[in-house]
Parts: C-alpha cells; structure tokens; sequence
C-alpha cells in the first residue's frame, strides 16, 4: 500500500488511490491528484516524481506556496488558475479542462511546457468535489504547439495588462480599431461606415490617446488580444 501523508485522506480514498496507482504509472505523462479544499497535492506518479527528485511523502508535505513557486511559472498560472477555480464551481461530470503551462524542474533553468487536463476523480455524498486528477504531457521545445502556447501567453499578459485602456474604446472605435488592425486607410474606411475621412482620423487620435498606442504594431496587439480580428 502506498503511504500518503495528507491526513485529509480518508482509509476509503487511500484504498482507491492504491487501486489506479499502477495503471497511473503506465500513462505517458505524470498524474497528480489534489483535494479539493485547500488544492494540495496527495498523490503523484512515478514519473512526477523522478522530474521533482522528491518522494510522495516530501510532495504532500511541501505547502502550497513552496509547492508552486518552486516548480510554476507564475505568469501563465494567471490565466489557467481562474479556469480551474470556475470548472471546479461547475462540477460538470462531463466536463474536463485542458490548458497549458509551464514547469521548471530541479538543475534546469528553462522553464518547459506541458499540457496539461484535470477532471474531478471523486465526489463525496453530496456530489461535492472531493478529488482531483491531473495528466500532464511535456510539449516538446521544437513542437509547434509549444510556440503556440507561449504566443497564448503573451496575448493573455497582454490582455490583463490593458483591459482597462480597451474598455475606455466606445463601440464604434472598436469597430474602426479592427480595420486599422487589418491595413485599411481612413478614406477605406470612412466608404465602408458611410462617415467622413475627418471622422474616421478623429477616431485614430482617440484610439491612440485611450489605448496609449503609438505604433501600428500596438495597435495590432489590442485588436489580437481582444479577439477583434
């Protein structure tokens, strides 16, 4: 039987903790389960291990925050911790959340991706979520979704960072922002919203003044950021 430290865990849950764990060892990937209450970790597999050079007992024993400063990239964290908290409040029995993120392990300074899928492994009587499991795959450095993910991240940084200018934009600056992003003149556009050209450069000036933009490039960003083109 595997020894947990958690006392959280129940006879019941080690029991079947011990169940999946040699099937949990043949995935090709590591398997983490947390519980729920305060998300820490009462089991890893083999694999996870080997990466942290930890045993199970010194995992469950690490507090959260040594937990996830050590081995997390605090960044990309911002964006995938909120999806987990509100696919938690789901509690959709089909449902699983994937995302991406990125882990550093011991005698390596680079930060590497993995994506990762969490659904909730067991609920207690009252369909509460009482356990989570988690696969995480590394992504190969030269694969292409590696590259993808870390372009997601920089929208996503970029997106927390300027929300705040974006919502100053009316809708009709929005709109005239998108077809800036996509190359068109002010007379283009003034043809295209039956405005005048005048109009349309006023808009400029105003887009540029709220989203403090001064490139075409920065104007471009907020447009790929906020999903306007």
């Amino acid at each position: 039987m595997v020894s947990y430290h958690k006392p959280t865990l129940t006879a019941e849950m080690h029991s079947l903790i011990d169940s999946y764990a040699e099937g949990f060892n043949q995935i090709p990937g590591v398997v983490i389960l947390h519980e729920t209450e305060n998300w820490t970790v009462v089991y890893m597999s083999d694999r996870g291990l080997a990466q942290l050079k930890l045993t199970l007992e010194q995992v469950c024993n690490l507090t959260n925050a040594e937990y996830y400063s050590r081995y997390f990239n605090e960044e990309d964290a911002k964006d995938y911790v909120p999806k987990i908290g509100a696919f938690m409040h789901a509690n959709n029995k089909e449902d699983t959340l994937s995302y991406y993120q990125q882990l550093k392990f011991p005698d390596d300074d680079n930060w590497r991706w993995h994506l990762s899928s969490t659904n909730i492994f067991l609920r207690d009587n009252d369909d509460k979520p009482v356990l989570t499991i988690t696969v995480s795959i590394p992504i190969d450095a030269m694969h292409h979704m590696a590259a993808k993910a870390d372009k997601l991240l920089e929208e996503n940084n970029f997106l927390r960072k300027n929300v705040g200018n974006f919502s100053k934009l009316s809708r009709r600056e929005k709109t005239i922002l998108k077809e800036i992003s996509l190359g068109k003149s002010s007379i283009e556009i003034a043809s295209e919203l039956h405005i005048s050209s005048t109009t349309v450069d006023t808009h400029r000036r105003n887009i540029r003044d709220k989203l403090n933009a001064k490139t075409s490039y920065e104007i471009a960003q907020y447009a790929r950021a906020f999903d306007l083109i």
